[in-house]
């Protein structure tokens, strides 16, 4: 079979790799960058039985407008690459928020030998060895589960938009959705199709879905401050974490907890399941208290909690708060625009408030809403911290950084 297989920033040559172990013909093109001149000519004269792309490349694409042949996902092709040869139990998670907290959780609950894959790496557990950092593009999915799959152990993996519903559990995280491939598919629409081929999905509070193998965590899994109370099939249990109390947890929690019950393993582990870095840990520098929340996934949303969750910490002091975007991270899917962050910090009302990345242009709406509320402008995240601390002698931190970690 000749398959033309498109974009190689997001996993097109690693899935062009598994069609040609397979012993198919397959052809990878860049379709951004113009580092493949010689196959983007080829491809567009070319016959081919099968075209594999992007879930985030518009439809009306010079490569993909005009085919008669089958095209399908990158999604799709590795669910078929993978084959039969899985790990169990196998468990992919998806959504525009809490991924990577689930994905923790969930990893904290499961016994034995197993393999986690996040966007801040893979990790082999139950001794937490970093394996490799990849991201989270359907391809990265294929060594992951072949390493599981060798050990032989579970896999809990993230996945960017959408599922490849090769496992046996899949998880949508989030109701959040927003406009992609040239404004013409909607995020949670295209995830929610993508859990067709899973055996079972679990659905976070807000999403809704026809399929009869679908599960929303309501139906298991009920939270009241911070206990959480999970009950299935005559089993139940009461689960009891701080974290609970907080937003950004509450639902990864509660869904780690309720997949635990469809995988009849036993979710009390999560009592003891500690904040992860980058997802409102809590450190202390010269007796003033720092709230990481510099992640992929920071929001408005979650810098108003972790501003909460800081002065709830320190009592005292008058709060600097650290935020922005990382330039040139391109990683992150999802930006933090101008408007977004200025809403965080009107509605955080810091003492103190360092910028982080590109800041708007004099002149532009923004740099006017902006002013007067900006004490300092950094590049990096590790400069906006250090800045915080030198211009903060009392009073908690909040980092706030939306940025690959």
């Amino acid at each position: 079979m000749q398959v033309l297989v498109l974009d190689t920033i997001h996993g097109g040559n690693e899935i062009g790799a598994a069609y040609r172990e397979a012993g198919h013909s397959a052809d990878v093109v860049d379709i951004y960058r113009g580092t493949t001149p010689v196959e983007l000519h080829g491809a567009r004269h070319r016959h081919y039985d099968l075209v594999v792309a992007p879930v985030h490349l518009d439809p009306g694409h010079p490569l993909l407008a005009g085919r008669t042949v089958p095209v399908i996902t990158h999604h799709d092709a590795v669910r078929q690459l993978l084959g039969e040869h899985l790990p169990h139990p196998m468990i992919e998670i998806t959504g525009s928020r809490g991924k990577t907290t689930t994905a923790h959780a969930l990893a904290h609950i499961l016994c034995g030998n197993g393999v986690l894959h996040t966007s801040a790496g893979t990790y082999m557990f139950p001794k937490k060895h970093l394996l490799w950092k990849k991201s989270i593009t359907p391809a990265s999915e294929i060594p992951a589960a072949r390493y599981a799959s060798r050990m032989p152990g579970w896999l809990v993996a993230e996945i960017s938009l959408g599922v490849t519903g090769a496992g046996d559990l899949a998880i949508i995280t989030s109701a959040d959705t927003y406009p992609f491939a040239g404004g013409k598919k909607n995020a949670l629409d295209l995830k929610i199709a993508s859990a067709r081929h899973a055996k079972r999905v679990l659905l976070a509070e807000g999403v809704s879905c026809a399929s009869g193998n679908a599960i929303g965590v309501e139906d298991i899994a009920t939270c009241n401050a911070d206990r959480c109370t999970v009950e299935m099939e005559g089993k139940k249990y009461i689960l009891a974490n701080s974290l609970f109390l907080l937003p950004p947890y509450r639902t990864p929690l509660m869904l780690a907890a309720a997949a635990a019950m469809i995988l009849h393993a036993d979710p009390s582990p999560l009592n003891h399941f500690a904040a992860l870095p980058g997802r409102m840990s809590v450190s202390h520098e010269h007796d003033r208290v720092i709230i990481d929340n510099a992640n992929s996934g920071t929001s408005a949303e979650t810098t108003l909690c972790a501003a909460r969750y800081a002065r709830h910490c320190a009592r005292t002091g008058g709060l600097t708060l650290v935020i922005g975007q990382a330039e040139g991270d391109g990683a992150v899917c999802e930006g933090f625009s101008f408007s977004q962050i200025a809403d965080a910090i009107d509605r955080v009302r810091p003492a103190r408030t360092v910028w982080v990345g590109r800041y708007p242009d004099r002149g532009t709406g923004p740099y006017e809403s902006l002013e007067g509320k900006v004490d300092a402008i950094c590049t990096t995240l590790e400069e906006g911290r250090d800045t915080a601390l030198r211009m903060a002698q009392k009073g908690p931190i909040v980092l706030s950084v939306k940025t690959w970690r």
